[in-house]
């Protein structure tokens, strides 16, 4: 796409905000959303990633400068929407921007294990707030009601070692989404979650060199982790499968409540919800090797 060519953005063309779109799974969103003719106001960090997706996507990318920690920044974008919005109701919002900061949760820093939770979590309640007006919730606003879809994970309903901050900013989205869900019927607003598995991107590629955390008696069991989580994530879905997902949830007359998006979803997403938590536990312990060392001292 070619902003030079590309004819500018209708006012009364569907619009949704979606954050964390510089790459993965917020990129790939953007791309099957302006591929329907959706205008998106997308949000990143850098002034050389708006540019970048500016030239990529053209006149229906809306670059919004904003970090999801910052709440005057999500303000300013929020009354920057409305603007171009000309008193229009938003299609959407996708909150998907996020992070992942791996480590034991014995050993992890709490200010680390702190901000996880601001990325994951409470980011996505400060944008809901913001936009909620332009979604449905100010009656000034003309059209139908919007849809908002969080960015869950299998790590919303699962819980695998050393990624437990992350964990329990999913688990906790996923309960936060059905409050929402539930208190948003008195305005016909639609909160879905989709919670994707691996997805291919680049960041495997980053994360072969990175070095793992301090781990102290965890040390081995974070090396093979590490090891299955690089092999797993590169044969993951392409972010743009996970979009169309995500153009589903947004466009479909009878949208489901949650969406799965998991690679080899049998093995990696019913089985483990099928089966005793215990024995669960028992094959994650013998692949990764956690077992007891001091069991032996005290027999």
């Amino acid at each position: 796409m070619n902003n030079s060519v590309d004819p500018p953005a209708s006012p009364a063309a569907k619009s949704v905000v979606i954050t964390g779109v510089s790459s993965g799974i917020g990129w790939g969103t953007t791309k099957v959303l302006i591929g329907h003719g959706i205008r998106v106001f997308g949000s990143v960090r850098k002034q050389s990633d708006a540019d970048r997706l500016s030239r990529e996507f053209g006149s229906l990318y809306s670059p919004l400068i904003l970090d999801v920690t910052d709440e005057s920044a999500i303000r300013s974008a929020a009354a920057q929407v409305e603007e171009r919005m000309e008193g229009r109701k938003l299609w959407g919002l996708v909150n998907n921007a996020g992070i992942a900061v791996p480590g034991p949760l014995l050993h992890q820093p709490i200010a680390q294990f702190r901000q996880q939770l601001e990325v994951n979590l409470v980011g996505h309640l400060a944008m809901i707030q913001a936009f909620a007006p332009s979604l449905g919730t100010d009656a000034r606003f003309s059209g139908a009601p919007g849809r908002i879809v969080n960015i869950s994970s299998v790590g919303g309903k699962i819980g695998p070692p050393f990624l437990g901050a992350y964990v329990a900013a999913k688990h906790a989205l996923e309960g936060l989404s059905e409050t929402l869900r539930r208190e948003f019927l008195l305005y016909g607003i639609d909160v879905i979650i989709v919670g994707p598995g691996s997805v291919a991107t680049p960041i495997w590629d980053k994360a072969e060199t990175a070095d793992l955390p301090q781990a102290g008696d965890y040390a081995e069991a974070m090396t093979r982790f590490k090891a299955y989580m690089i092999a797993e994530g590169r044969k993951g879905y392409p972010p743009e499968r996970v979009g169309e997902v995500i153009w589903t949830a947004l466009s479909s007359a009878k949208p489901a409540a949650r969406y799965a998006v998991v690679p080899g979803k049998f093995m990696n997403w019913v089985l483990p919800r099928m089966l005793p938590s215990r024995l669960i536990d028992g094959l994650i312990g013998k692949q990764l090797g956690l077992t007891n060392r001091h069991a032996a001292s005290v027999k």
